[in-house]
């Protein structure tokens, strides 16, 4: 029995879902790291710690694998909060 082709029509090589290196406390070629540079209050601190502490099966259970990495959904997160911080300061001074 022949496989079904994908949508897409590519077939998949693998059903593995690889993610990109998402190393949050990685070393800089030269100090310092980036938890040295965020003071020990700062709301970001209080973010990250929600978004790691997030149950993300449902969402990691949506990836089918195969093709090219992507980036990490805890990442994602982080980045999406950032813009909306973002966003929301650059309404409010216009």
């Amino acid at each position: 029995m022949k496989e079904p082709t994908p949508p897409h029509g590519k077939k998949k090589r693998h059903n593995q879902v690889t993610f990109k290196p998402y190393v949050q406390n990685q070393a800089w070629l030269l100090p310092p790291t980036l938890e040295e540079l965020i003071p020990e209050e700062h709301l970001v601190r209080l973010v990250n710690d929600a978004i790691e502490g997030m149950d993300l099966e449902p969402i990691l259970n949506t990836y089918e694998g195969g093709g090219s990495s992507t980036y990490h959904p805890r990442m994602m997160l982080k980045g999406a909060w950032c813009m909306a911080m973002l966003t929301s300061v650059i309404h409010r001074a216009t």
